[in-house]
């Protein structure tokens, strides 16, 4: 996989020039846009004048809509605004006056050729944008008024107005639009720092309602992304009870105000520090009770009609933008940080250039660029008879933050839950970070084809994977059908390594892993071709699966420590083999953990150790256990069950202290197999299951006395009978009841998957595969127990227990199907 570096991004962002900065350009090129043509002067003023909006910022804003052209200097003939400049000149202004510079907005009226649909734009200029994840000198953001020039009165030059779009973020953010709107005159409300500009049509037109409220219409009527129940445009997030944390611009390492060249700018000039993060990869934890958007600063057009100057703040001038002789926007670029996850973990700080002035933008002559809303383009395609065309699919996610649950023993399971703070999504191939809204990812205008999405927020560890976007249709890049992308807080966080690296590991296609209580929790293909982490919370037992080229499947098992800091999976393997490993790691981890309850203790899971030697351990188990064959008594049965306390401690666990951790598995199994195979001797002498056309099992001993026990094991898939060695009996586990029962059971499963286990080490398919069945059988028998005695069951063992008996039969039944 090619390096994705700070220089590449850099590199991205000034290919991208203008196109590649937040809220600064139109979401589409003007290949073959349909032809505009302006209007005159006299009629352009009068349609400004008629939609002129109303302009809400909230109390933290330190920009406010200026004319740059008070910042401008001459410069090998143009006309330029350094951004120095700018920012410097405007704060000085602020502080000597005690009110906004010249506040200022900027006019652009374009008509359809051959169409009474017209549009005209409001241009709004900041001296500096600071948001999440996205700053830059220069800010312009944009109303569209989509106008109907031929309804209305014959002596309405105005006519009337059929869509508002107000710019949101990056060129792939859906914008804040409304179609057919019962006002003529949209509020638009301003995000703090950014400008994103959100809509106000309805008669709370200071607060932004994406969806309606005690009988009002909503603010915008965007059509619902097809995954999720929610409209798709960006909104306003802290209008809508979702924090949203900003960051501090540097330049060259440092903080921008401590830059020479900004002598009359201090840090109270910047977004205040209750809403700012330093680096989102330094907090321990998602930052809580941001505060939400307070007090409305309010401008109004100065010549309106009506207007009372005693219920607004500030007015503002309304100015041609054919006035506007700024030929250059310039400053340097600056930085944010942006983690990346990747087997050898670093930090990208990517960069963003200053925006272009407007007349340099796709939009300025063809505003159609900028409808995001699929429906929205074809009512404006039908109506007035114009091309609109645009992408109707959309790569979505939604964050959510896993945590440790209660419901789980010890740390043994997570919850998720939806995210509180909105986060940034980075395409790879794509410079600009977008951010979320409502926690959700949403990105217009993705290429076909392959790609990887970096996921971050403040206070989380980043969720990176790869996934394929066909361009027809909306594509989730998470877990399952909503396309959920797990974070964890950094204090939490695990990094979950796999390095297949190894000339005889398979290509990882794709990983899957799933929490025993919270499910999958990771789910696509890697973010790394072979080297690559993903990271858990430590709270969780994971089944992690990996899948080859070839589509069969291996299953590890992760159950972090609390110190741990990285859990590897060192060589990963596919097949029976590895099913078959994770089944008797598994089994042997839950029994353990359902031993430890026998002291009454409820949390009591959380004393089984993770042993370093577990492999090592394994082996030598599997060894005794079929050893134990020789005896088929009931004595016999404790000695199976000293064999696999051997194995107790966590089989699997991925082990190690803060530092790298391995998850191994039950690996010595496999270098033990001969010696297995030959201590358990052959058909007749030892323990080869045989099933009868009748499902029938039996196992037969050669030890004196022999002993045959009949076993019953009754659950949802009715009742089998067999014959046993000898060693554990499902019989006698339903009859013993209660813990005893559900010990037994679950040692008798332990010890089948043990042999099918050996058995797929020693290459013998058809054996393994045998035992495997035996195995099925055997789980049978603990979810009847379980069904049986769950009351007189401890604590919170029958939760873990039946979370982990579907788990255990899928991967039986794929273990089967699985080649060697």
């Amino acid at each position: 996989m090619p390096e994705f570096t700070r220089r590449d991004l850099l590199a991205g962002a000034a290919a991208a020039g203008s196109a590649g900065v937040a809220g600064c350009s139109g979401l589409f090129g003007d290949g073959d846009a349909p032809s505009t043509e302006s209007v005159g002067e006299e009629r352009a003023r009068r349609l400004a004048e008629a939609y002129a909006p109303d302009l809400f910022f909230g109390a933290a804003e330190q920009w406010f809509p200026t004319d740059p052209r008070r910042y401008g200097t001459g410069r090998d003939g143009d006309r330029v605004v350094d951004g120095f400049d700018a920012l410097d000149g405007y704060v000085a202004e602020f502080e000597a006056s005690g009110a906004p510079p010249a506040p200022t907005v900027f006019y652009n009226v374009r008509r359809y050729t051959g169409s009474s649909l017209a549009a005209v734009q409001f241009w709004c200029y900041s001296v500096f944008d600071q948001f999440s994840v996205n700053f830059h000198w220069h800010d312009w953001e944009v109303l569209h008024v989509f106008v109907d020039t031929d309804a209305g009165d014959g002596d309405d030059v105005t006519g009337e107005p059929v869509l508002f779009v107000a710019s949101a973020h990056a060129r792939k953010v859906p914008n804040n639009e409304f179609l057919d709107p019962a006002t003529d005159r949209a509020s638009v409300i301003a995000e703090v720092g950014s400008h994103s500009s959100a809509l106000g049509v309805n008669e709370t037109r200071n607060a932004f309602e994406r969806l309606p409220v005690d009988g009002d219409i909503a603010d915008i009527n965007n059509g619902l992304l097809s995954k999720l129940d929610l409209p798709a445009a960006y909104g306003l997030p802290r209008d809508e009870g979702f924090g949203l944390p900003f960051s501090l611009p540097e330049l060259d390492g440092a903080p921008l105000f401590d830059h020479p060249k900004l002598p009359n700018v201090e840090r109270e000039h910047f977004v205040p520090p209750e809403l700012t993060v330093r680096e989102y990869a330094s907090l321990p934890s998602p930052p809580a009770d941001l505060p939400t958007r307070s007090a409305d600063v309010q401008f109004a057009y100065e010549g309106r009609s009506g207007t009372d100057a005693a219920a607004v703040d500030h007015t503002y001038a309304l100015a041609p933008m054919s006035d506007v002789d700024v030929d250059e926007l310039v400053g340097p670029q600056l930085s944010f940080e942006f983690a990346v996850p990747r087997f050898a973990e670093n930090a990208v700080a990517s960069h963003l250039t200053s925006t272009d002035v407007p007349q340099s933008q796709p939009r300025f002559t063809n505003p159609l660029a900028d409808v995001t809303d699929p429906d929205h383009r074809s009512a404006l395609a039908s109506r007035f008879d114009v091309d609109v065309d645009g992408p109707v699919d959309a790569v979505v996610a939604v964050l959510r933050e896993a945590t440790g649950t209660d419901d789980a023993p010890g740390s043994n399971g997570v919850a998720t839950s939806a995210a509180t703070n909105e986060g940034v999504a980075l395409l790879e191939s794509d410079p600009t970070a977008a951010p979320t809204f409502n926690g959700v990812v949403a990105l217009r205008g993705v290429p076909s084809g392959d790609h990887r999405l970096t996921v971050n927020a403040a206070g989380v560890a980043p969720h990176s994977q790869r996934f394929s976007h066909d361009g027809d249709s909306d594509t989730a890049a998470g877990v399952g059908d909503r396309g959920e992308v797990v974070v964890t807080p950094n204090e939490d966080a695990v990094k979950l390594r796999v390095d297949a690296s190894g000339d005889d590991a398979p290509t990882v296609a794709s990983l899957a892993v799933e929490d025993d209580f919270a499910g999958a929790v990771y789910a696509g293909e890697p973010p790394g071709e072979d080297r690559f982490g993903v990271y858990v919370h430590r709270e969780g037992a994971y089944t992690a699966e990996i899948e080859d080229a070839d589509g069969v499947s291996g299953a590890y098992r992760v159950n972090p420590a609390a110190d741990q800091s990285t859990a590897t999976i060192p060589e990963p393997r596919t097949g029976k083999a590895s099913l078959t490993d994770f089944l008797t790691t598994y089994l042997t981890e839950t029994f353990a953990q359902a031993k430890a309850f026998e002291d009454g203790d409820a949390d009591g899971v959380d004393a089984v150790e993770v042993a370093d030697d577990t492999a090592e351990t394994a082996g030598k188990a599997v060894e005794e256990i079929l050893n134990a064959t020789s005896t088929a008594t009931d004595d016999a049965a404790g000695s199976v069950g000293d064999a696999v306390d051997g194995v107790t401690g966590g089989v699997g666990n991925a082990t190690g202290g803060s530092g790298d951790g391995t998850a191994t598995t039950t690996d010595g199994v496999g270098d033990a197999a001969d010696s297995v195979e030959t201590a358990a001797g052959t058909v007749e002498d030892g323990i080869d299951d045989s099933l009868g056309g009748d499902g029938t099992e039996t196992q037969t001993a050669t030890a004196t006395p022999t002993a045959t026990q009949t076993e019953t094991a009754t659950g949802s898939t009715g009742t089998a009978t067999g014959t046993d060695d000898g060693l554990l009996d499902d019989a006698d586990a339903l009859q013993a009841g209660g813990l005893l029962g559900l010990l037994r059971a679950l040692e008798a499963a332990a010890v089948a998957a043990t042999r099918a286990q050996a058995a797929a080490a020693n290459g013998n398919a058809d054996a393994a595969n045998r035992r495997l069945r035996a195995l099925r059988k055997r789980l049978v028998t603990v979810a009847s127990v379980l069904e049986r005695n769950r009351d007189d069951v401890p604590g919170k063992l029958p939760a873990l227990v039946e979370t982990r008996l579907p788990q255990l039969s899928r991967r039986v039944s794929q273990a089967i199907d699985a080649p060697l």
